[in-house]
């Protein structure tokens, strides 16, 4: 039997197939660092230019967003929304100060679908610099910092000891001061995403370059500690690191009668990346049945979710009746929606929802029925017992197909609660703003789980099982392993 990933490898036969990374931005800052010139001049923007498109962006979001007000009342969206104006006392702004100003701006709602990402173009930048981060990998959990890498050897600090300051400041207060920046509706899904862009990141966007860093730890063994470190190169933050957090890699492997499925994102960059996928999936389940696999393991864990056309062609292997990944699904069409859609499709409308969009009057709602995806014939469908493996980093899609999964009773879910919600507002289209080309990422659908259930939480697994720091101590690879499969497999043999 193969056991939980401890060393970043498993000694089993398995087959894969790599797609990009969403935010590569270790490649970015190498391309950078060897095309770039030695100069750079700082984009800058006219305070005015920067009031123009604040304006227009929340003017944008009263007539664009399904239900900018969820969460938060119109007349404190309003106040705070004033106040950021009213914040901006210079007369010019830097890349860097006007995307976190629409950070801020797009934040207030609290829907974790209404963001602006990282400001990317400002980090490389500052990295062609020889600019300098936190030297600390952070993991949030239960209330609590823990220390995930540690950047600086020798240093008495350890991964799994828990950060308690940094220069001085509680690190509750410290977070209070970049939650502000990130578009989630609970502070556990600020967390996942503050784990997800990286706290030495955002440290930096959010506090700026620091010469030093004071930190005061508690050890494992429970004694306190303080330490003053060193920043790292940003340069040499992204090549220590090894990437992003998100796991993009589509594998299938197995063990006797389990078989490990890893489907990677339920999207593709790629002009084919739909056919592409749907092959790796029907080959997948092809090698299962030949095998005469009784388990699966699908694993959703860091995965940044998608479009339902992959995770419905994928589920449909082991379904065994018709299902849809919502009870209802409603859209709100608006005229920048229309002018984005148009661009995408500038030849023809591809299908009826898309036709839906641009027909509606703008700031109408209508309903989408999408018709039942139906199970795949029964002589190549797995019949085994299926456990679903998530984690806090399940996003979007990938949650609202575990929910789908546990609605139907398709399978087991085993992890620990996700950030995102599968009940929640998105169904995601983004646009430039018309002056500094900020990207706005906005939801236009609201999507309720199949169960019918609304009430504002994350997916809950059938089985909690903690994934500490995120690390390559599988907990919940193990548990499924150990504690699910192999007592059904001894019970089954007695029978």
């Amino acid at each position: 039997m193969w056991r939980p990933n401890t060393k970043g490898k498993q000694s089993m036969k398995k087959h894969v197939c790599r797609i990009p990374v969403q935010l590569l931005l270790l490649c970015l800052l190498v391309t950078v660092s060897f095309s770039a010139p030695a100069q750079h001049k700082p984009i800058k923007f006219a305070a005015a230019d920067v009031k123009a498109d604040m304006a227009y962006a929340y003017e944008t979001l009263q007539k664009a967003h399904y239900n900018l007000y969820a969460y938060v009342s119109k007349r404190d969206y309003d106040a705070a929304y004033t106040d950021l104006v009213q914040s901006i006392r210079k007369d010019s702004l830097s890349m860097l100060e006007t995307t976190l100003l629409m950070q801020r701006l797009l934040a207030i709602g609290n829907v974790g679908h209404c963001e602006v990402d990282f400001p990317a173009a400002s980090y490389i930048a500052y990295a062609t610099q020889d600019g300098t981060v936190f030297p600390l990998e952070l993991a949030f959990e239960e209330g609590r910092t823990f220390v995930r890498k540690s950047y600086v050897p020798d240093s008495g600090i350890r991964a799994g000891d828990q950060l308690l300051q940094i220069n001085g400041k509680p690190i509750r207060k410290v977070l209070a001061g970049i939650y502000p920046y990130l578009s989630a509706e609970r502070p556990y899904f600020k967390d996942a995403k503050l784990e997800f862009w990286s706290f030495p990141r955002y440290y930096w966007a959010v506090f700026g370059q620091q010469e030093s860093f004071q930190v005061k730890v508690r050890h494992a063994n429970g004694k306190h500690g303080t330490y003053t470190l060193q920043p790292i190169t940003v340069m040499g933050y992204e090549a220590s690191r090894g990437g992003e957090i998100l796991n993009n890699e589509r594998t299938f492997r197995y063990s006797d009668d389990v078989a490990y499925l890893h489907p990677g994102p339920f999207s593709s960059a790629e002009p084919d990346g739909e056919a592409r996928f749907k092959t790796f999936v029907d080959s997948a389940f092809a090698d299962f049945n030949i095998r005469q696999a009784r388990y699966l393991i699908l694993d959703l864990r860091n995965n940044a979710g998608g479009h339902n056309t992959f995770s419905d062609y994928l589920i449909a292997y082991f379904a065994d009746r018709p299902f849809r990944w919502f009870s209802d699904f409603t859209v709100r069409t608006s005229e920048v929606l229309k002018a984005q859609t148009r661009k995408q499709y500038p030849n023809a409308i591809p299908d009826d929802y898309t036709r839906q969009i641009l027909e509606h009057p703008d700031g109408e709602t209508f309903a989408y029925a999408q018709t039942l995806q139906p199970p795949v014939p029964d002589e190549r469908r797995f019949k085994g017992k299926v456990y679903v493996l998530v984690n806090r980093q399940s996003y979007s899609m990938a949650a609202v197909s575990g929910a789908l999964i546990q609605d139907y009773g398709f399978g087991e879910i085993v992890g620990e609660e996700t950030g995102d919600t599968p009940t929640l507002y998105a169904a995601q289209f983004s646009f430039l703003l018309p002056r500094t080309s900020v990207e706005l990422k906005v939801p236009k659908g609201y999507i309720v789980r199949p169960n019918g259930d609304e009430k504002l939480a994350g997916l809950i697994p059938d089985h909690l099982v903690r994934d500490h720091l995120l690390d390559e101590d599988d907990e919940i690879l193990r548990y499924t392993l150990e504690k699910l499969i192999k007592p059904h497999r001894e019970s089954s043999a007695h029978k």
